[in-house]
């Protein structure tokens, strides 16, 4: 089972495809100026996904800032978590 889907762990899966520690990504930086192509963040939606967080591809592309990734990702573990509820 995957792990809970954390700012922790997703600072963690973020510093895993930019090869640095996680507290060293900058969540105010833009993805793709990160380094971060069209693979990575597909398979990057697909573990979240897989952690319950209902998100896609495109809707991480739209986004300009990690911050706004988490912001999303909350969002919809929120809303799974209500749903269970």
């Amino acid at each position: 089972m995957p792990e809970p889907l954390t700012l922790d762990t997703f600072r963690a899966d973020l510093a895993e495809f930019l090869h640095q520690q996680p507290d060293d990504v900058d969540l105010d930086e833009n993805p793709l100026y990160a380094g971060l192509d069209s693979l990575r963040i597909t398979t990057l939606a697909e573990r979240w996904r897989s952690a319950g967080a209902d998100v896609s591809f495109v809707e991480l592309a739209e986004r300009t800032s990690f911050a706004e990734w988490w912001q999303l990702l909350s969002e919809r573990r929120a809303g799974a978590a209500h749903a269970d509820a």
